[in-house]
């Protein structure tokens, strides 16, 4: 039986990948970051020396929202790149030949041409508030090809949109918009407040992508035959987009969030806060005509990770 390690298996990512591998009754093998350090060469080396998965599943990084990725830069940049380069070459080193990596729609340039085609990576300045954690992204991307052009290895990138769902992080500083939003406004309608302020003029326009949709996403390029994924890619720009095609406003969102929440007060905008990127939607093209479409409507993702939330949200406070 193939052996598959799932690198980060308790990120929202990770554990999605995971939960339908073992439905499929696939044999998996994960370690936690108290087990396993990844961004130690030394540590990488010895557990692929020592287990020689026949697969690798990279999902672990450290990601956060605008707030995080500006307080913390550089733990951004080395981290990710370290996770990276000791996940990919110390998997190469052990002979493991399929690989899939998974990035961030916050590799494409801050203004490139909406919807964001594949071919748009490296045409560009980067979004400020997150260019660190883009340039790793990027490098990762480019990391798998070069073993592939060097080595023949089958090493595969796929590039999320902005993902939600079960296992989010709800951190009321250092998570992305979509829990932030769903924790603070569960917050205010059990307070009965009347206002809530939201982060930039609310006018950004962002895709939201459920993790399970992700998670099959992945699964499916990775099980890709080799021929059909190269007729659909090329050597040097081989990553491959995920997401809806579909985009709302960071107001339309809040006001989603607030009706499954509850909350029946006043949203309001602080525009002296950053907007980041104005418009982030990708263009699926490229997935979608090798036979994959997202499923998971918005409105029914956000019920779904509301109820998640509540019957989770003691592990949440400070």
């Amino acid at each position: 039986m193939t052996r598959i390690y799932v690198a980060g298996h308790r990120g929202m990512v990770g554990g999605a990948i995971l939960r339908k591998l073992q439905a499929r009754g696939a044999e998996t093998i994960t370690r936690t970051h108290a087990e396993l350090d990844l961004t130690d060469q030394a540590a990488v080396r010895d557990f692929m020396q020592t287990e020689k998965p026949d697969v690798v599943v990279l999902a672990a990084a450290k990601v956060g929202g605008i707030h995080a990725n500006n307080t913390y830069p550089a733990n951004f940049i080395y981290e990710n790149l370290m996770i990276q380069s000791n996940v990919i070459h110390q998997a190469f080193a052990a002979g493991v030949t399929r690989l899939l990596q998974l990035g961030s729609s916050c590799i494409y340039p801050r203004a490139v041409p909406q919807p964001m085609r594949e071919d748009a990576l490296l045409t560009g300045v980067l979004e400020p508030t997150n260019e660190p954690y883009a340039i790793a992204k990027i490098a990762g991307i480019k990391l798998c090809e070069s073993y592939n052009r060097q080595h023949g290895t089958d090493y595969r990138s796929v590039m999320p949109t902005n993902l939600y769902g079960p296992g989010d992080n709800f951190h009321p500083e250092n998570s992305h918009v979509l829990p932030a939003l769903i924790r603070r406004f569960h917050e205010a309608a059990q307070a009965r407040l009347d206002e809530v302020t939201i982060w930039g003029t609310g006018t950004p326009r962002r895709e939201f992508l459920h993790v399970d949709d992700m998670a099959e996403a992945s699964l499916y390029v990775l099980d890709l035959s080799k021929d059909v994924y190269e007729a659909n890619t090329e050597p040097m720009l081989s990553h491959i987009n995920v997401g809806t095609g579909i985009d709302v406003s960071i107001l339309e969102l809040a006001r989603m969030v607030a009706g499954v929440t509850g909350f029946r007060g006043r949203i309001a905008t602080d525009p002296s806060k950053p907007d980041g990127t104005m418009r982030k939607l990708m263009d699926v093209t490229r997935l979608a005509d090798m036979g994959w479409r997202a499923r998971i409507a918005l409105q029914d993702g956000i019920e779904e990770t509301y109820g998640w939330f509540l019957d989770n949200q003691d592990s949440f406070r400070r």
